[in-house]
């Protein structure tokens, strides 16, 4: 009963269903404001399954992989294992490993002149973003120089989940693995060779950019709440951002409060405001070969078909409570804005003890896409909260951000190996 409660706070573990005619019932909608998607889906995503029971049961679905499989797995595996021996994560972050350790708020000499400058000089302004520079001894928080380097990784594919311009372990994650992907070190820190690579990178394109809030922007659809009850959930048209902002944030991959941060004056209200967000790309590398959910990393790794890294995320991988499984899958399929199926019979939320169907939409218990595995109940997904990805447990299954979910959906072809490294 213990484990029935835990998974009926979260939507984690589910498993792609066929088309069901119980979508129907969304025209008992009482959400009057609130107006159909754009694009809807009639794909079914049903209701969690006791992973632990499942896993009791014997009932044990690990693919069959081929001999080449096992050796491509194997090598991937021990590039993940030597990149593990190499990272520091007691390193502050900002810091050259061969820096003394001075104080992060101490002033630094700017080679271009002779008179010493504050080390956080740089501004949370639209210039100040993007000619932030690295410098030693950065320290643990939340600077500009951050702030660009998370969208200098985002866009070398080694994304560090919700840009917020802070240090930490997300970061350090990321960081590692575009060192790991480009041939550097990976230790994890933010050396003046790994900033010099990503600003080479990233070449003449802008770090952050002003965008004008458009009029389709403020149209929606919005609902006014999520509530937490599946019966009212069921009840509306869609799951869909509660507010301007929280859209736009998960459009540019930054954290809701981040963009706040970055435009305290915005209204998020007017169509032709202008505002600061993250110049950030939407597409993956087209080869992914396979996939390895590390949880103790809590990250998901991308390989192509040479064994290269070439993508990596923040995953929520399981919990000790409801773990993730143990072995190598396949993915099965995608399913984009997929209808959620509930069904008392598995577990009672609340004091909903009849089935319901609840709506499509990136607040939705499974974000807006679902990427199946072969393991019943257990797949890749997106989420409604991308800033806490990494930072909580999940029930078994695979989370990540909407958009890193949707980027991997977009690219991943059903077939594609998917291991879980402990």
């Amino acid at each position: 009963m213990f484990v029935r409660s835990i998974l009926a706070l979260s939507l984690s573990t589910i498993l792609v269903g066929h088309s069901y005619a119980a979508h129907n019932t969304q025209q008992a909608n009482t959400d009057k404001s609130a107006k159909p998607t754009h694009n809807t889906s009639t794909t079914v995503v049903e209701d969690p399954i006791d992973p632990l029971a499942i896993d009791g049961q014997n009932n044990s679905t690990t693919t069959k992989i081929s001999a080449q499989e096992q050796s491509d797995l194997n090598k991937a595996s021990a590039t993940l294992q030597n990149l593990e021996k190499t990272e520091n994560l007691d390193a502050t972050i900002g810091q050259a490993p061969s820096a003394d350790k001075t104080p992060s708020s101490a002033p630094v000499t700017d080679s271009k002149t002779t008179s010493p400058k504050p080390a956080i000089k740089a501004s949370w302004t639209l210039d100040g973003l993007n000619n932030a520079e690295w410098y030693d001894n950065i320290g643990a928080g939340q600077f500009p120089v951050y702030a660009r380097a998370h969208v200098m990784l985002n866009n070398a594919h080694a994304s560090p989940g919700a840009i917020d311009g802070t240090s930490g372990m997300n970061t350090l994650k990321a960081i590692s693995s575009f060192q790991q992907m480009n041939g550097l070190k990976a230790t994890g820190q933010l050396t003046q060779e790994t900033w010099d690579e990503l600003v080479r990178l990233q070449g003449n394109k802008a770090a952050f950019v002003e965008y004008t809030i458009t009029a389709e922007d403020l149209k929606g659809p919005y609902a006014a709440s999520i509530p937490r009850d599946y019966a009212q959930q069921a009840k509306m048209k869609g799951l869909y951002y509660t507010r301007v902002s929280e859209m736009l944030g998960e459009k540019f991959h930054m954290d809701e409060n981040f963009l706040k941060k970055l435009n305290p004056n915005a209204t998020f209200k007017k169509a032709g405001e202008k505002i600061i967000v993250s110049n950030v790309r939407n597409d993956l590398p087209e080869d992914i070969h396979l996939i390895i959910a590390h949880k103790g990393a809590k990250q998901l790794y991308l390989f192509n078909q040479q064994n290269q890294m070439i993508a990596s995320f923040p995953a929520t991988i399981g919990s000790s409570a409801t773990p993730s499984p143990i072995g190598t899958y396949k993915v099965t399929g995608v399913a984009k804005n997929p209808w959620y199926s509930y069904s008392p019979s598995n577990f009672v939320q609340g004091n909903n003890t009849k089935p319901l169907s609840l709506p499509p939409g990136p607040n939705g218990p499974v974000g807006n896409i679902w990427i199946g595995l072969s393991k019943k109940s257990f797949g890749i997904h997106g989420t409604p909260n991308p800033s806490l990805i990494s930072k909580t447990a999940s029930h078994g299954c695979i989370r990540l951000t909407n958009w890193d979910a949707n980027d991997l959906g977009k690219k991943v072809k059903a077939g594609v190996t998917v291991k879980f490294l402990e």
